[in-house]
């Protein structure tokens, strides 16, 4: 069974490495099934981002405690 959070990583690293070629002058690129051209650039911005707060969420810890002293 494969950890979800290493599949999120994947992705992420797979949507950051089409921004680069794209940006570095690359007209399109395969991710998977899917071709990216220049234009959906921004889409592209979107979805790192998306997979980048997903992934934050998720390698937080679920609870938070806090203690607090009483002044005196």
């Amino acid at each position: 069974m494969s950890d979800p959070l290493q599949e999120l990583r994947e992705r992420r690293d797979g949507v950051l490495l089409a921004i680069n070629k794209i940006e570095n002058g690359a007209q399109e690129y395969r991710i998977g099934q899917r071709t990216v051209r220049r234009p959906d650039l921004a889409a592209l911005y979107a979805e790192y981002r998306n997979l980048s707060d997903e992934i934050d969420r998720k390698s937080r810890p679920r609870s938070t405690v806090a203690i607090l002293r009483r002044r005196r």
